[in-house]
C-alpha cells in the first residue's frame, strides 16, 4: 500500500468514529425524548390515559345528569296533564 492510501484509510477511519460518536450522542437524546413521551403517556396522575380515564368520568356523570333531568321533565309533564283531567 502507498503513503496516500494508508492516508485515505486513516481519514476514512477517523471519519467513521467520528459518525458513531455523533450517533451516540443522537442516541442518548432519542432515549431521554422516548422517557418523557413514555412519562407523558402513562403517568398516572397526568398523562393521557389518566386524562381520557377522567373524561370519561365526566362523560358518564353527565350522562346520567342528562337522564335525571329528562326523566324529571317527563315526569312533571305526565303529572301537569293528569291534573288538567
Amino acid at each position: 500500500m502507498s503513503e496516500n492510501e494508508m492516508q485515505e484509510l486513516k481519514d476514512a477511519i477517523v471519519n467513521l468514529t467520528h459518525q458513531i460518536e455523533r450517533m451516540s450522542d443522537k442516541q442518548d437524546s432519542m432515549i431521554t425524548d422516548v422517557r418523557q413521551i413514555k412519562d407523558a403517556i402513562y403517568n398516572p396522575e397526568q398523562g393521557l390515559y389518566a386524562r381520557i380515564r377522567d373524561l370519561e368520568q365526566w362523560q358518564v356523570g353527565l350522562s346520567r345528569t342528562i337522564w335525571l333531568i329528562g326523566s324529571s321533565l317527563l315526569a312533571l309533564m305526565v303529572k301537569t296533564f293528569y291534573d288538567l283531567l
